[in-house]
């Protein structure tokens, strides 16, 4: 059994336009409960903007939230998986680009996204799953 990127895929996202403000988008973000924030539309995604670009590039520089947009402070090189990447995958992506967060596309369109967290508590799920099969495998017929 191998699991793939739509097996573990996080649909609800939170997605906006490049003008809000970081304001704007820190509150959106809060109310969803989300990390992060795609910049644009699932058809045409034009970045990222998390929790800590807006750290780093507007709190930590003493910069007005309410005149910075998100496009100003969004990452735009977006890395993308499509559905059927194997999870293996995924967590290699994760690690070798250093990323806690990947997009999830079916064909052009994107339909969710993948972290870190989520491939932990997936995989331990699976371990289990598989283990259980396992043990039950090994259980002599009586």
């Amino acid at each position: 059994m191998v699991l793939y990127a739509r097996d573990i895929v996080e649909r609800d996202f939170l997605s906006m336009s490049g003008t809000s403000s970081v304001l704007e988008g820190a509150k959106a973000m809060k109310d969803s409960k989300h990390g992060f924030a795609i910049i644009g539309t699932p058809a045409d995604p034009q970045g990222v903007v998390t929790e800590w670009d807006i750290i780093s590039k507007v709190v930590s520089e003493g910069r007005d939230p309410r005149s910075v947009t998100m496009q100003e402070v969004m990452t735009k090189n977006l890395l993308t998986i499509d559905t059927s990447t194997p999870i293996s995958v995924v967590s290699q992506i994760m690690t070798e680009k250093g990323v806690r967060r990947l997009l999830v596309k079916e064909g052009d369109q994107v339909i969710g996204f993948i972290t870190s967290k989520t491939m932990l508590a997936r995989m331990n799920e699976y371990v289990d799953k598989i283990s259980e099969q396992i043990s039950r495998l090994q259980t002599p017929w009586i």
